[in-house]
């Protein structure tokens, strides 16, 4: 069977964690989208990880992790990732890349990092990894596949072809230094030598593992909120972030995917810009921002401080309906133990209407929280292991959730190892 993990809201939720606890129990793990611009961080026996490209099945030696067609493959930090989990003791992974998953080339990062300069204080708060080029290229049909690398004659051809294009933006609107075919030839024939041992057909691969009647376990990157789609365009990545994408970019067909775990945090957090309603500020940021999380709410990928936020029921109710959630993995529960109230946002109020309906961007960028205020529970729950020994309003904050929601909340994370999770069944299912 085949199951997914995804992210509810703006991305961070914890993807990493519930992914690499439920890999235990899985024969195939794929991510089936997006690249090195956001990460999962992990912490477990070998020590605390931050993963970007690998799926974070790889700490287990009897999982094949998976790239699929659909993911950003950046190469040289694909393989940097794989010796920083080795060095530290992590057993090699079993590896498989897609024949059809394309290669981020050297200048989209190039083209990521002029294009913000150019829009100064219009930009995207992109990452820089290279990711809106990369899509960009790939839908207009000038990407290079991994299996293009072992064309050789046509891979020469296709990189004059492409360069000559590329040259003359970088010539004429960035006014920076032109791309040589040679070098970028020499880059990709490196690559070429990276890849080589682990590239196949990953679609063949996953559908003679179905029919053995292997779990595969699809990796999705972000949330709902940054989808391409449905997410608060344009301050969204460039892929689709939701499950039924997970059919597409790993090559499965959807009907095999029968479990969407989508997964929420306790209170909200984003990194980047665009519309986020239920936001703090302030020394009340600066807390929960340095109590968030294992280590803080810094970006996995960027370092970056994330913008956090009360829980927002109007989000994550869209989020979980667009991914098409049969269960929700509730995170980061045990931060929130500082507070002797919790305020939760439960609708938008607009131009002095109310609404739980999750709007479009340019009417998200007017809405107000209201928010609905909780009692505390002003102690630590690290380490409980049965829902009914969490203290009663902590209870009562996530079955307001999950009323909320009108999701099933089904796994909670009390603290940052694997084994901090409590399973619960929910009055929703």
């Amino acid at each position: 069977m085949v199951k997914a993990v995804v992210g509810a809201n703006w991305g961070d939720e914890g993807k990493g964690k519930i992914t690499d606890m439920l890999a235990q129990n899985a024969d195939i793990v794929v991510r089936f989208q997006g690249g090195a611009n956001a990460g999962h961080t992990i912490k477990n026996k070998y020590g605390k990880f931050a993963l970007h490209s690998l799926p974070s099945g790889v700490f287990y030696d009897h999982t094949t992790s998976v790239i699929g067609n659909g993911v950003a493959l950046n190469v040289p930090i694909f393989f940097n990732e794989i010796k920083s989990i080795t060095e530290k003791g992590v057993p090699m992974p079993k590896i498989m890349i897609s024949e059809r998953a394309q290669i981020v080339m050297p200048y989209h990062i190039l083209f990521d990092q002029y294009e913000e300069e150019r829009l100064g204080g219009k930009a995207f708060g992109s990452t820089k990894s290279g990711i809106a080029p990369f899509y960009s290229d790939k839908f207009a049909k000038i990407g290079f596949q991994v299996n293009e690398l072992f064309d050789d004659e046509g891979l020469k051809d296709k990189l004059k072809s492409v360069v000559a294009t590329k040259n003359v933006l970088l010539e004429h609107l960035y006014h920076k230094p032109l791309l040589d075919v040679d070098e970028l030839y020499a880059t990709l024939m490196e690559y070429k030598e990276m890849v080589k041992p682990y590239v196949g057909d990953v679609s063949a691969f996953l559908d003679k593992a179905l029919k053995e009647g292997k779990t595969v376990l699809l990796e999705g990157q972000l949330g709902t909120l940054k989808d391409t789609d449905h997410g608060i365009y344009p301050m969204v990545t460039s892929s689709n972030t939701i499950a039924a994408y997970g059919a597409v970019g790993a090559g499965v067909p959807p009907y095999e995917i029968k479990e969407i775990i989508t997964v929420c945090k306790a209170y909200s957090s984003a990194v980047g810009g665009g519309a986020f309603v239920s936001e703090i500020f302030d020394a009340e940021a600066e807390e929960l921002r340095n109590r968030g999380g294992d280590g803080g709410e810094y970006g996995a990928t960027t370092g970056r401080p994330r913008r956090v936020g009360w829980f927002d029921c109007v989000a994550s109710k869209y989020g979980c309906r667009l991914q098409g959630t049969t269960d929700v993995a509730f995170t980061v529960l045990d931060v929130l133990g500082y507070l002797d109230e919790i305020p939760v946002c439960v609708a938008y109020d607009i131009d002095g209407e109310q609404t739980t309906d999750f709007p479009v961007t340019y009417k998200l960028e007017k809405a107000k929280p209201v928010l609905k205020t909780l009692p505390g529970w002003k102690c630590d729950i690290t380490g409980i292991r049965e829902y009914d020994q969490l203290p009663e309003n902590c209870r009562k904050y996530i079955e307001f959730v999950e009323q909320q929601i009108g999701y099933p909340i089904t796994m909670v994370s009390n603290g940052p190892s694997r084994e901090d999770i409590i399973y619960r069944k929910s009055a929703l299912k």
